[in-house]
């Protein structure tokens, strides 16, 4: 694999870090401004809207530059984010930064699955995808609980300083290793915006909604569930997040290696695996050990569907992209909200904190439906449309009509 999967993998554990760690910060963070704990919330809201609605515009503000270029820039604004974070004087400018550093998320990922995929031979472009991706997972298992404990022991703001010097390794990083990818020529916005007429491009991202919704219909729900329900203490929700975390990295290597063989039968494989899982969840709850194990394995088929489900995307839309491959992680932001927001609802209608497991199964089983459905659609439009003849019988003449 390229040094260059290298720059994009730690560009990306940077952005996976400033991601998930201000979970495990919201009460420091609210103490320090005078918010209650749900206006606090809005730090992790207004992140996961930016990285919707930021992947599609910074994408399309991108396409008049190289993609070397457009990584640096985004990693600029990372770092400008975190910073502006770090250094808030007050709540609403924390906010602000926040949103600031959302924005480089979506378009990182999109534009540097591309990179990733155009820097190795076809039969391993999956694996580069899953290369970059491992920045994101390693940073769960790794940037995520050592932010917090920072955070936690030496003040928050040190932990978004360090994230800030992460994305100047990134930037670094990406200026000496990334080549300088020309342009594709003829290539225009309109070209970009052409594949979403594409019912295979809508189909892959749709399974990236309820695929990824399934995961976090648990996992949003994993500490109340794990404390109320299994008798773990407070202080054991972290390791638990580290197994998750470790599952996801060696779910989303083998899914990588996987994809580049058979992509859709490793989509069928994980998204079955996921809806069977979540749905013993319900069971494996009220055993700590077969609980940890179900939390691992949660990861392991969440993220062994990353992959494979991005370069879906890339080769539907191979003419043009990029913009598809930004909106796809759009799109794996979108099933984290809309699986914790129906995870809420069962909770609220008192169906208990294991009933999240149930809405998390039929979102992996939506997907897996998906999935059976684009590959018969393909199979459909591969079939040509003229029935072939049969051989003509032995000294019969043609006929020939002018």
């Amino acid at each position: 694999m390229p040094l260059a999967l290298l720059a994009l993998a730690i560009g990306a554990f940077g952005i996976g870090t400033t991601e998930f760690v201000i979970m495990g910060l919201l009460p420091e963070v609210a103490d320090d401004f005078g918010v209650s704990i749900p206006t606090a919330g809005f730090l992790v809201t207004g992140y996961a809207l930016g990285v919707m609605f930021g992947a599609p515009l910074m994408t399309a503000l991108g396409t008049k530059i190289s993609r070397k270029r457009m990584l640096m820039l985004l990693m600029g604004l990372f770092i400008a984010g975190n910073l502006l974070s770090a250094l808030a004087p007050a709540f609403t400018v924390m906010l602000i930064g926040r949103v600031v550093a959302s924005l480089a998320h979506g378009a990182f990922f999109g534009i540097g699955s591309v990179v990733a995929a155009d820097l190795v031979a076809p039969d391993k472009k999956a694996g580069a995808i899953a290369m970059m991706f491992t920045g994101l997972t390693v940073a769960n298992v790794v940037g995520v609980p050592l932010g917090t404990l920072i955070g936690q022991t030496a003040g928050w703001r040190l932990t978004f300083t360090i994230v800030a010097a992460l994305g100047v390794v990134g930037l670094i990083g990406v200026a000496r290793l990334v080549p300088e990818m020309p342009r594709p020529e003829g290539v225009r916005l309109r070209h970009e915006l052409a594949a979403f007429k594409n019912a295979q491009v809508l189909l892959a991202m749709a399974m990236t909604v309820l695929g990824f919704g399934g995961v976090f219909a648990a996992i949003t729900y994993v500490a109340p569930m794990m404390t109320h329900v299994t008798g773990f203490a407070d202080s054991s929700v972290s390791w638990l997040l580290v197994l998750f975390g470790l599952g996801m990295v060696g779910g989303n290597l083998v899914g990588g290696k996987y994809a580049d063989r058979a992509l859709m039968p490793m989509l069928y494989v994980s998204l079955g695996a996921l809806a069977v899982v979540l749905a013993l969840f319900t069971l494996t709850a009220h055993n700590k050990v077969l609980a940890g194990v179900t939390i691992a394995l949660i990861g392991a088929l969440g993220f062994a569907a990353v992959p494979p489900l991005q370069k879906r995307v890339l080769d539907q839309a191979h003419n043009a992209p990029t913009l598809a491959s930004a909106v796809n992680i759009g799109a794996f932001n979108l099933g984290n909200a809309l699986s914790a927001w129906l995870g809420g609802l069962v909770i609220s209608a008192g169906f208990g904190y294991t009933a999240p497991n149930w809405v998390g199964a039929a979102l992996a089983a939506g997907a897996l439906l998906l999935a059976f459905l684009s590959a018969a659609l393909e199979r459909r439009d591969s079939t040509p449309s003229a029935v072939v003849a049969g051989p003509t019988p032995a000294g019969q003449k043609t006929a020939v009509h002018h």
